[in-house]
């Protein structure tokens, strides 16, 4: 028997995350190769042209799992009915802006989108937001939509997730495939904290520990942190524009994840609503190794912390809590 389609909105579409992400939940790489799709694209005004562009392509294109498009700059239009919503556009930072004016901009946007989606927008809806600052974004979005369940908005630290398990893989030349268990703390940003201690690659002697198959603790505790943490910045460096492609597969992986489990003994890294777990500051998005099933995700709780990295887990919780300062004096002013 055919699955019901599934209404999934993506803002900023014509961007190029957007542009990156919308042909994969169309081909079933986020939702699987059954599920049937009505996408919903946001932009804004001066972007109606270029999103009708992506429309014709998407048409096009002649998905199978394709049943509809919505296509608009009208935010009610858009949340209409939606069960998942992946929140990429947002105000980017220019040159010679300072942390507050981003942080204004993207108040005012979340604010509005925030109150179309809890009005419009299916009950089961599922939040996942992208854009930069992703976490903080995500608490305003949650502040103007409370009856929003607190669980079913995250933010995307995915990608840094995926990056750590690459950098992991290519140091040992094994398969991604075989890397699982990497952890991403805190913030989508520069302070967040990859960790390792409990990653695992899995061998033709079973499963073994990162830190005894890479053996060098300086490079784990130098060069690895820091190259996660700045990869965006080399990309951008490098493309001259901001990582597309692997934001919009991160994407795909986050939702498929949330939606239809992760595998046994596996965990991933997704930004959530802190509960206080591992004493970092509840009422904080903050990434946290996740478990999900059954379309709910539940801390992985537990694990050990060293030194080394509780100072890591309160560096980075610390900058969080003076976003969310800022963005409430945004909210308040």
């Amino acid at each position: 028997m055919a699955k019901d389609p599934v209404r999934v909105l993506v803002t900023g579409a014509a961007g190029q995350i957007g542009y990156a992400l919308v042909p994969m939940i169309a081909r079933g790489v986020m939702l699987g190769p059954d599920q049937p799709i009505i996408l919903h694209m946001l932009d804004i005004p001066p972007a109606a042209e270029a999103l009708n562009g992506v429309k014709m392509e998407l048409v096009d294109a002649a998905f199978p799992l394709l049943k509809g498009v919505v296509a608009t700059t009208d935010v009610v239009e858009a949340c209409k009915g939606v069960n998942i919503a992946i929140m990429v556009g947002g105000f980017p930072r220019k040159e010679g802006m300072e942390r507050k004016d981003v942080m204004s901009k993207n108040v005012s946007i979340y604010k509005s989108q925030a109150s179309a989606l809890e009005e419009h927008a299916a009950k089961d809806l599922k939040v996942l937001v992208v854009a930069n600052p992703a976490n903080t974004n995500a608490l305003i979005l949650k502040e103007f939509a409370p009856s929003i369940p607190e669980k079913n908005i995250t933010c995307l630290t995915r990608l840094d997730h995926n990056r750590a398990l690459g950098q992991i893989a290519e140091r040992l030349g094994a398969q991604v495939s075989s890397v699982k268990n990497v952890i991403i703390w805190g913030n989508h940003s520069s302070t967040q904290y990859p960790d390792v201690s409990h990653a695992v690659v899995a061998t033709e002697h079973g499963e073994e520990p990162v830190t005894k198959l890479v053996g060098d603790d300086a490079w784990l505790r130098g060069d690895f942190i820091s190259t996660v943490q700045q990869r965006g910045a080399a990309i951008i460096k490098a493309r001259k524009l901001s990582s597309a492609l692997s934001a919009a597969s991160s994407a795909c992986d986050h939702i498929r994840d949330w939606v239809l489990g992760t595998p046994k003994g596996t965990w991933v890294s997704m930004g959530v609503y802190s509960d206080g777990s591992y004493d970092v500051p509840p009422g904080l998005i903050y990434s946290y190794p996740v478990t999900c099933e059954n379309g709910n995700w539940s801390i992985v709780q537990g694990l050990s912390v060293d030194d080394f990295s509780r100072k890591k887990l309160v560096a980075t919780a610390d900058e969080l809590t003076e976003e969310k300062a800022m963005a409430y004096s945004c909210i308040s002013s």
